[in-house]
């Protein structure tokens, strides 16, 4: 029996797809720049199957590819362009909510289950699953956790990493880890978990998660305000902080990024006139309705003002308007793709370095590639800012690309001098190999290849993807 047919048998004939035209969306990521196509995507509809995938591919020595939602931005979902053939392992079937548990703030989901399923599952027992991002109708848990995904509220409740209380996991060799406890105390020895959080499948295949849930947010206000530059901008971050309420969003953006938004979506109002540098997106929130919290942004915004920090603000009237704000930031990046091509990065720094960051990124860009636009936008408060260099109108991506090879790494050196990281909450994938290979710690990248040869001798699991190659 072939191997193909073995698997078929495993999990089931129609869920194991080999004809072009039923693989052609599993071939390619999100950005359209990382195209191959596998062996066979598997679709397994429980983690017995799951398990028994693992191990036929192991004994058959094929790679595997765990995808979940398919909207990462590095290529690590899909198989390797130009490597061995590969399985696609979808988890879009392992797709249940199987516990929520209100009074221990926690539920279990599997790691199929879309992003906004897990939110509206919390919800619906007057709980929150505060992880949110332009994504979240199609992102899924294990993607998210294999990326260690960040989005608009890290400044208040963290990356993923923060949010997984623990993990069921197939090793390569078909094992199941079961670790899903929910407790909040265990010092017993290694947590595992945080070795699967961010490794983007190479070292195993998450299954499910438990997941720590909060207090819904009653009394949320949103603002938008024009700042005069990224200095005031971080001097309002502080303001805002200290402004009585939880700070649970704070989004900087350049003005490029508002014009590029005006010229893409025209259904979008936008809330001030396009006459300063920069603009914040600025949200305050309290678990319990009676907080004053619209009193105590006004406040902080008139103190704003007044000290030169913000040059104009228009808070959100009405809740349809807030999500309209909302629209403009989230929409961003499928603006950028119609906007046409771009070099794109993924860095934070220290919140206190995002000025000077900003500043040598634009003057080092300027001066290599002055026809380039640099478009700024993220989440401030956390310091990890997408800085993008937009080709001039008319250029082709392949192009754009050949011209201004090496933009990406200049930004990344830049994060990186300033004790940041070259990559924030993207992941690695195949895009981000050279940034590894050349600015990561040479005593990490060997620890990360002892585990990785420990978990997955055979190099079975998503290779290529993450470890740049000796």
């Amino acid at each position: 029996m072939s191997m193909l047919n073995a698997l078929a048998e495993a999990i089931g004939p129609r869920s194991c797809l080999t004809t072009p035209e039923e693989m052609a969306a599993y071939a390619v990521d999100w950005r359209g720049t990382s195209r191959a196509m596998p062996l066979a995507v598997l679709k397994p509809g429980t983690v017995a199957e799951v398990s028994a995938a693992m191990r036929l591919a192991s004994e058959a020595g094929i790679p595997v590819v765990p995808a979940g939602g398919r909207t990462g931005l590095a290529g690590a979902a899909v198989a390797r362009p130009g490597g061995p053939p590969s399985l696609v392992l979808s988890l879009e079937r392992l797709n249940r909510i199987r516990d929520v548990d209100a009074r221990d703030f926690s539920l279990v989901a599997e790691a199929g289950c879309v992003i906004q399923q897990v939110q509206q599952a919390a919800l619906a027992v007057d709980r929150l699953f505060p992880i949110a991002w332009g994504a979240q109708g199609t992102a899924q848990v294990g993607g998210m956790l294999g990326t260690n995904a960040g989005g608009i509220r890290t400044i208040r409740w963290g990356n993923a990493r923060e949010l997984v209380l623990g993990l069921e996991i197939v090793l390569a060799d078909g094992r199941v880890l079961n670790d899903l406890r929910r407790v909040r105390k265990d010092n017993s020895g290694y947590a595992l978990r945080h070795l699967f959080i961010g490794a983007e499948g190479t070292l195993g295949v998450i299954t499910a998660a438990a997941l720590r849930l909060v207090p819904p947010m009653r009394a949320v206000e949103t603002a938008f305000l024009a700042v005069p530059s990224p200095d005031a901008a971080l001097s309002l971050l502080g303001r805002m902080q200290g402004a009585g309420a939880e700070l649970i969003a704070f989004e900087l953006m350049n003005r490029l990024c508002l014009e590029m938004v005006a010229r893409h979506g025209p259904q979008l109002r936008l809330p001030l006139p396009l006459e300063s540098p920069w603009y914040v997106m600025v949200e305050l929130a309290a678990p319990h309705p009676a907080v004053p919290v619209r009193a105590m942004l006004e406040t902080a915004l008139e103190a704003a003002l007044e000290s030169g920090e913000c040059t104009d603000a228009v808070p959100a009237e009405s809740e349809a308007q807030r999500l309209a704000f909302w629209r403009i930031r989230e929409d961003f990046p499928e603006f950028g793709r119609m906007d046409g091509p771009s070099i794109p990065t993924d860095t934070a720094v220290p919140v206190s370095a995002v000025p000077e960051f900003l500043a040598r990124t634009e003057a080092a860009l300027a001066e290599r590639w002055p026809e380039g636009r640099m478009f700024a936008i993220g989440h401030a408060g956390d310091g990890n800012i997408h800085v993008s260099l937009k080709a001039p109108p008319g250029m082709t991506h392949a192009d754009w690309v050949a011209r201004a090879a090496g933009a990406d790494m200049l930004v990344n050196e830049i994060a990186t001098s300033l004790g940041g990281s070259f990559s924030a909450e993207h992941g690695i994938g195949t895009s981000k190999l050279h940034a590894m290979q050349a600015l990561k710690d040479p005593l990490a990248l060997e620890l990360m290849r002892r585990i990785k040869a420990t978990l997955d001798p055979q190099g079975i699991m998503n290779p290529g993807k993450v470890l740049p190659s000796n």
